[in-house]
């Protein structure tokens, strides 16, 4: 840790603007070395942030222990006010916090001003929790006994979050555990600095005490391996890649500390000639292109009916054409731009290879060049075998492939021959189909005409499979259990 920044707004340079820092035991700390350069601007400077190290991870854990058992002594109400200060703070600062939010990832403005208000309402929702129960009144066999159960915290816990929520999700990770009692370090996603930065000042500004909150930026192999090594990490939840979350499983399971993992999604959804194929390609379109495809949820792989197959086809194609690229702040855009060189080239191979193989490539042609920025179109893929690679690798951009199936019961099965489980979806107008649907299709959530992104805040999120631990889940009152541990407490008189 190399400086003390003073955060004034009134004496603010625009480098101040836009530099994050670590903030370790209520201060904002880190020389800021690391450049982020907005996607859609090439050029343009997004934010700057400093490269933290295992001494500095060291030292946001020791900041967090020391302030944990006065945080959790707090009545649960007066924790819940803070988050609750915190979500309206947010709220407030949403437009300047939004358009933050597109320089660093790089997704069309409604979707930031979206993604805030979303972090606003998680944290308002927990903070509501410090007024509800957490244990229970349970009878007793013995006589003039009773038995009470209760929750505790876990004490210090670590968040490992990316870049494609960057308010988002470090806002659902960070307000359950919170409101049970824990104290936090977080390390942020590498391109995505300033929309964790807006999240800690909100917090620290609704007056959460130095230490319970500390952020620290850098690399994963750097932070975020001192995070889920150190002994005083009693549990770590990790948002990622299915590679990298199975690695830290493997340390923190060695030291039995608690992990909560959500990785990889490769999604599908089935649609059944009953369907109305405009109706199910908006429904296709929201989820495969919008947020430009960068989201574990979205689809990816479509099955499809013979009956519908060609309607369908020309629907999708259609509706893929309105989601044009571009600079998520220009007026107009109706998809955002691709969020690194990294992620635009893999795209890119995604759908060329796979043309190369003999796909038919319906909508997405690219012509080249980045001087406009990573601006990537909706791609529509088709005439691919079940086992290609754009059908079983998750590619996380705009690109969907589509496949023909021969009835519902070969469509359930396809989409069940994935190695992730995290949502699938289906459309017809048959409510028994549906129901079938919800019951086998082998996912932590189900879609039926509705995209497989967009999720509700206030219930259980999580998938199987390679998708996550399948343990605990993630949003609703369910992620507590994450956060706590149970205790029963015998009473006699």
């Amino acid at each position: 840790m190399t400086s003390t920044v003073t955060e004034n707004s009134t004496s603010f340079t625009e480098q101040d603007r836009i530099t994050a820092r670590h903030l370790i035991n209520g201060e904002w700390l880190g020389e800021a070395d690391t450049e982020r350069l907005n996607p859609a601007r090439p050029g343009e400077f997004a934010a700057l942030s400093p490269s933290g190290t295992a001494a500095d991870t060291d030292a946001a854990i020791s900041a967090a222990a020391a302030a944990q058992p006065a945080w959790a002594a707090l009545p649960a109400p007066a924790r819940g006010a803070i988050l609750m200060a915190a979500g309206d703070l947010l709220l407030e600062r949403q437009a300047s916090i939004a358009e933050d939010l597109v320089r660093e990832e790089g997704k069309t403005l409604t979707e930031a001003k979206g993604e805030v208000k979303r972090a606003s309402d998680v944290l308002r929702f927990f903070g509501s929790l410090g007024w509800a129960a957490t244990g229970e009144v349970l009878p007793s066999g013995l006589p003039d006994t009773t038995i009470t159960t209760r929750r505790e915290p876990l004490g210090v816990v670590g968040l490992i979050t990316p870049w494609n929520f960057p308010i988002a999700i470090p806002a659902w990770k960070s307000a359950p555990a919170l409101i049970s009692g824990n104290a936090v370090v977080i390390k942020p996603a590498e391109l995505t600095p300033l929309s964790a930065t807006h999240l800690a000042r909100a917090l620290q500004d609704a007056g959460l005490p130095a230490g319970v909150f500390n952020v620290v930026h850098g690399k994963g192999r750097v932070v975020g391996d001192a995070l889920a090594r150190d002994p005083r990490i009693a549990g770590l939840s990790f948002t990622g890649s299915t590679t990298v979350g199975l690695g830290l499983q493997e340390i923190l399971s060695a030291r039995r500390a608690r992990v909560q993992l959500e990785m990889g999604g490769k999604n599908g959804v089935l649609v059944l000639d009953d369907a109305d194929p405009h109706k199910a390609a908006k429904v296709v379109a929201a989820g495969a292109f919008g947020l430009t495809g960068q989201a574990c949820t979205a689809t990816s792989r479509v099955y499809v009916t013979p009956g519908i197959r060609s309607a369908f086809l020309e629907a999708l194609t259609v509706e893929a054409a309105a989601y044009t690229p571009g600079d998520g702040l220009a007026t107009g855009t109706s998809m955002g731009a691709v969020v690194s060189s990294q992620q635009f080239e893999q795209n890119q191979a995604a759908v060329r290879t796979a043309v190369e193989r003999g796909a038919t490539l319906l909508h997405g042609e690219y012509d080249g060049g980045t001087d406009a920025g990573f601006l990537f179109p909706a791609a529509v893929l088709t005439d691919l075998p079940f086992d290609d690679a754009a059908v079983t690798d998750e590619i996380f951009g705009p690109v969907v492939a589509v496949l023909e199936v021969p009835d519902y019961e070969a469509g359930l099965a396809a989409i069940n021959d994935s190695r992730y489980g995290l949502t699938a979806g289906i459309c017809t107008d048959s409510l028994a189909l549906a129901t079938d649907f919800a019951a086998r299709a082998q996912a932590g959530v189900i879609k039926v005409n509705r995209p497989t992104a967009g999720l509700d805040l206030n219930v259980p999120f999580g998938g199987v499979k390679d998708s996550s631990t399948n343990t605990f889940r993630e949003q609703g009152k369910s992620a507590l259990d994450f956060f706590t541990w149970g205790k029963t407490v015998y009473t006699g008189v």
